[in-house]
């Protein structure tokens, strides 16, 4: 799993570490700026925080890659939104094909448009945090940041969605650590890496987009695009092409394992 190229936002080789930090760790970060998941603040300098008697159970810290669908399962993931223009019609694709996709959204663009957040739920989609402010740098800087990058993001999402949590956490650009692997693990998302990346996000053309997933699907089932961040024209052309061809070759479409 590969960090994105690309207009600064993605960079070198993840080589996520095994292991698991301390929970005590994670539970006193958590603890100190807990708060009601309805919008009430904390105190100065604290956000609000789903409150603790709502918290989902533990998840595996592993890296989740596989399909639920199995062998022939791929599982197709859309980054960065969502996104006024782009998001839309992404969903209007994937209906067409009868496909459910996970949305890795970025919070600050999830409590922009709530409205989006609520279709992506309603049409069956799964959330995942893709944290505050898509910093691809993470794996370089404090547990603190980590904690409020993954945990904002998580409200923000959870409360533009109407109530509905993300089940998985991205690390922008693959920037894992333990720490933040168990962090999101602590609170029932499963840390979600990728198998192919289409390099999207570098507007190549549709046709070079869907040759990659036609070439290195059989790297592993979780597909990565998006939806955000700049003109995803070709992405969505691509998403055209590519969702038949992928069920043609015997693919079912499913959802990453929990």
């Amino acid at each position: 799993m590969a960090r994105h190229g690309g207009r600064g936002w993605y960079g070198r080789v993840l080589a996520a570490a095994v292991g698991v930090t301390a929970m005590a760790a994670v539970t006193s970060v958590w603890t100190a700026q807990a708060g009601p998941v309805d919008g009430g603040q904390a105190g100065a300098g604290a956000s609000a925080r789903p409150s603790a008697d709502s918290v989902p159970a533990r998840v595996s810290v592993d890296i989740a890659h596989a399909s639920d669908h199995g062998a022939r399962g791929v599982n197709i993931t859309i980054d960065d939104g969502p996104d006024p223009d782009w998001t839309p019609q992404v969903l209007q694709v994937l209906r067409e094909n009868g496909v459910k996709a996970t949305f890795c959204m970025v919070g600050t663009q999830a409590q922009a448009h709530p409205d989006l957040v609520k279709a992506v739920v309603a049409d069956g989609h799964r959330l995942c945090n893709h944290t505050v402010s898509h910093d691809t740098t993470m794996d370089t800087k404090p547990e603190s940041y980590q904690s409020q990058q993954i945990l904002d993001a998580e409200r923000m999402i959870t409360e533009a969605s109407g109530g509905v949590r993300p089940v998985y956490y991205r690390a922008p650009g693959g920037a894992f650590t333990p720490y933040s692997r168990d962090l999101a693990a602590s609170r029932g998302m499963r840390p979600l890496g990728w198998n192919v990346d289409t390099k999207d996000f570098e507007r190549p053309g549709a046709t070079a987009i869907v040759a990659t997933v036609e070439s290195e699907v059989s790297n592993g089932p979780t597909i990565l695009f998006h939806d955000a961040g700049g003109d995803r024209s070709q992405t969505v052309a691509a998403l055209r092409e590519v969702l038949p061809w992928l069920r043609q070759q015997g693919y079912s479409f499913g959802f990453p394992v929990r």
